[in-house]
């Protein structure tokens, strides 16, 4: 497990599941990730929401002015896990839930065709198929999901630049680290399995068009972030209810709260949660707010 505890994964889900090399913007149509307004009945503005993607290379333009305003009117940031930047104390959850003893050998847990594909990714991984005999099924497609990911997302990440951005105001977290990698760890291996094969069937998808995602992303073009949203890993109905609709359901019980007091909060969380009819944009129209695209 020691050449696995090197890698920091990030979960942003959707946006995670297919990694995309992406060149910066370069002046063509200005950067537009997806931001919301949420207002009350009365038009009182209570909130914001801002879709994040986790691994961005270093030299993407993205913040906006717009964005830029809502930072500083915000009150506080709510985020899926808050520190982030703590990467020893975030290898040591992965590691502690990742591992267990005397695992299959990770090719017999897919399908013989599969294996070309899967011991690619895992050389890209800088990995050797023995270094998974201690690591359960989920963590070993988190890993690979990452295999051909060039952004560096402890570094660059939209969310971890807007905890930068809060580092002197309130932080509040949806999940945590722990609570988050244990809805995957709580998965059944069959359910763990059909996540590896999602996981393969991305990097396939992948190498047809690397950037697809990520400029879906920097253009807030949302017909193809909601298209996201029904592929890969969320294709799966019992995977698309444990990593997105029940958590979305858990964050809305959570967000209500906020959206009443006298704190505004900026929700800041992967942009598969924002979008489509489970997403907590119609989440939120559903108990009465407005939500406006703002960006």
């Amino acid at each position: 497990m020691n050449a696995l505890r090197s890698i920091l994964l990030g979960i942003s889900l959707a946006l995670t599941t297919t990694a995309c090399n992406d060149a910066p913007w370069d002046g063509g149509p200005a950067p537009s990730p997806l931001l919301y307004e949420i207002s009350d009945r009365n038009g009182h503005v209570s909130g914001w929401m801002f879709g994040t993607i986790h691994s961005l290379p270093s030299t993407t333009h993205w913040r906006t002015h717009t964005l830029e305003q809502v930072v500083a009117e915000a009150d506080i940031l709510v985020v899926e896990i808050a520190a982030l930047e703590d990467q020893a104390a975030l290898r040591d959850t992965f590691s502690q839930l990742a591992t267990t003893p005397d695992q299959p050998d990770i090719g017999l847990k897919v399908p013989q065709e599969s294996r070309p594909i899967l011991f690619d990714l895992i050389g890209k991984s800088g990995l050797s198929p023995s270094d998974f005999s201690a690591t359960e099924t989920w963590a070993a497609a988190l890993i690979l999901a990452q295999a051909n990911n060039d952004g560096n997302g402890s570094v660059n990440g939209a969310d971890r630049a807007l905890l930068r951005d809060f580092a002197h105001r309130e932080v509040r977290e949806f999940e945590g680290a722990e609570r988050q990698l244990g809805i995957f760890d709580a998965l059944p291996e069959g359910e763990q399995r059909d996540m590896l094969m999602a996981v393969l069937s991305e990097a396939e998808r992948h190498e047809k068009d690397p950037a697809k995602l990520r400029r879906a992303w920097l253009a807030g073009d949302l017909n193809a972030l909601e298209d996201a949203t029904t592929r890969g890993l969320l294709a799966d109905p019992e995977l698309r209810v444990a990593l997105l609709t029940a958590r979305n359901a858990d964050w809305m019980q959570q967000l209500l709260p906020m959206l009443q007091s006298n704190d505004r909060p900026l929700v800041a969380v992967g942009t598969a949660h924002l979008v489509g009819p489970d997403g907590l944009a119609a989440m939120l129209e559903a108990h009465g707010y407005k939500v406006r695209r703002i960006q």
